[in-house]
């Protein structure tokens, strides 16, 4: 089995290398508005990353990310306000246990529950949490939410500083990379997860939940494991998000948000572990653009993601691998 493994995971490592060198010179040649957004892609395709944990590998469709998402928004949000906190790194650690601790509460209630039962759930859970978000303005700013502006905010333990009102540019250039670290420290977390007996095990119970069973596997601990994992992955999203964005409401815990983390994964295909990602990065590009060409940019927008989905049912990745295996099939017939 070792044989025929090690030339695809030399030519995946070959792919990753390709795609990291790309990104590495991203501010060199693009601009400072392309780099934001490329920076905002990233930042999502984290949370893509851990929504497809349930998912693609554990089969539950869950339609309250926005939540831990909004968690990790939040949580930098309040530090900042009412601690005096400006570490980058001190904000990371208080999404992961902000959302970590929500994810937990709310696996409880969810993870006994599938299908239909599971994503309402989740649906119901992040609106109450929109609506603490909303009616406690005392707290949370209301609907006009709390300011993370980036003249205040420090990376790398301090070493990296960004006064004065001339520093935008450097911030953009700086937080890109250090988005793109975090971008690859959970893509590689990500990846040793879904190919460790964990994921194999999530993607049995996601096949085959009765056979699982038989075999004494504690369905129930898995889900919420992989439950609090997901969670987690999403509430870091939202702490790197919102300093980029220099602003949270309550918007980001609302429905809206968690369809659109379903869509990412459903764009690029959620079947295997790259088309989340690609999805994120691809959304934000079409919603960006959408809203700067028309002013009906909603329609516009569904059009295109209605059209993508018809025509590319297994997202953007799994139909250019379909076709990449096609293409490689006819060459060997054709030999």
């Amino acid at each position: 089995m070792s044989a025929p493994q090690a030339p695809s995971l030399a030519r995946r490592g070959a792919a990753a290398a390709a795609v990291l060198a790309a990104l590495l010179v991203v501010p060199a040649v693009a601009s400072t508005y392309q780099t934001q957004l490329l920076t905002y892609g990233l930042t999502l395709a984290i949370a893509a990353l851990g929504f497809n944990l349930l998912l693609g590998y554990s089969g539950l469709l869950s339609f309250g990310h926005s939540a831990f998402f909004g968690a990790g928004a939040y949580a930098v949000a309040l530090m900042m306000r009412y601690l005096g906190v400006s570490s980058m790194e001190l904000f990371i650690l208080g999404g992961i246990a902000f959302s970590a601790v929500l994810a937990a509460l709310f696996g409880v209630v969810c993870v006994r529950h599938t299908r239909i039962f599971f994503a309402i759930l989740t649906l119901a859970l992040s609106q109450v949490l929109w609506t603490l978000a909303y009616k406690f303005f005392w707290i949370t700013g209301g609907t006009d939410g709390l300011r993370v502006p980036f003249s205040k905010l420090t990376l790398l333990g301090g070493l990296v500083a960004f006064p004065g009102a001339d520093a935008f540019a450097k911030f953009i250039t700086a937080y890109y990379y250090y988005v793109l670290a975090a971008f690859g420290v959970c893509v590689a977390l990500m990846w040793l997860i879904v190919h460790s007996p964990f994921g194999k095990t999530l993607q049995a119970i996601r096949d085959n939940e009765t056979r699982a069973r038989f075999l004494g596997v504690r369905i129930w601990r898995y889900r919420w494991l992989a439950f609090l994992v997901s969670g987690i992955f999403t509430g870091v999203a939202g702490s790197l998000w919102v300093p980029l964005n220099g602003l949270t409401t309550p918007d980001v815990l609302y429905w809206p948000q968690s369809g659109k983390i379903v869509f990412f994964a459903v764009l690029g295909g959620f079947r295997n572990f790259t088309g989340p990602i690609v999805g994120a990065v691809i959304f934000n590009y079409l919603e960006v653009y959408a809203v700067a060409v028309t002013e009906y940019w909603q329609i516009t927008l569904g059009v295109i993601l209605i059209a993508l989905v018809t025509f590319l049912p297994s997202g953007v990745v799994g139909s250019a691998a379909r076709l990449s295996a096609r293409l490689k099939r006819r060459r060997e017939a054709s030999t």
